[in-house]
């Protein structure tokens, strides 16, 4: 898989002053990212909060699995579904839980977590490879392009890292290229002139930024451009 930024000009900082298209290859780069930090959590810490959401570790990462499953799904039909996502059912295992389709086995323990993470990831990268671009599909915040659907799954694998890496006690910074391609694509509100990783958890609601209101409420624009 590629590791350097494409069809984008570096800056003397190392963040591409130009950001090039978002490809299946950085989602890869995304989820394997999250996957080598987060196998570092010792067992027991897996049921503390993740961040400042309201679920714990273990099921912030089944959310996060069910988000990229969920993605893939969605490019995956014949004729995708404009006005719904694909029928699931989702359904949370405690009340306020996240409502998932994919939960992973408690017995495997983390590793068998984090390989249904990576499995999942997989699944939205392979998807993202091989669905035309012509394709449209849907999500709530727009209908989307395969590369749309990838960008979607390195927000999410992104922040929610943010999230287990603060629960877990872990370090966790994005790099900028990456994240000011997925910003481009996504985020055409956000300021273009502050770092691209406190962008978007400024983006996402989830710290401040110098100069900027913090937000409350947040999305993404996820319809294809140009």
């Amino acid at each position: 898989m590629l590791e350097s930024p494409q069809n984008a000009t570096p800056d003397p900082s190392g963040t591409p002053s130009t950001p090039g298209p978002v490809t299946p290859d950085d989602l890869d780069r995304a989820v394997r990212l999250a996957v080598d930090t987060l196998r570092a959590a010792p067992a027991a810490a897996w049921e503390v909060r993740a961040g400042s959401l309201e679920w714990d570790c273990w099921e912030t990462v089944e959310h996060l699995a069910d988000d990229l499953f969920a993605y893939a799904a969605q490019l995956g039909l014949r004729t995708p579904p404009d006005d719904r996502n694909v029928p699931f059912v989702w359904e949370s295992r405690r009340p306020g839980g996240p409502a998932n389709a994919i939960h992973a086995d408690r017995a495997a323990g983390p590793v068998g977590l984090l390989q249904v993470l990576e499995a999942s990831g997989a699944l939205l990268v392979s998807m993202a490879t091989t669905t035309p671009s012509t394709v449209r599909a849907h999500h709530t915040f727009g209908d989307s392009d395969p590369e749309g659907f990838a960008a979607m799954g390195i927000v999410e694998t992104l922040v929610h890292t943010h999230d287990l890496a603060e629960g877990l006690r872990l370090d966790w910074t994005p790099p900028a290229d990456l994240c000011a391609r997925v910003l481009a694509r996504l985020f055409p509100d956000v300021p273009q002139d502050t770092p691209p990783w406190p962008t978007m958890l400024w983006a996402t609601g989830r710290a401040d930024l110098p100069g900027h209101t913090r937000r409350t409420t947040w999305r993404w624009y996820g319809a294809p451009r140009g």
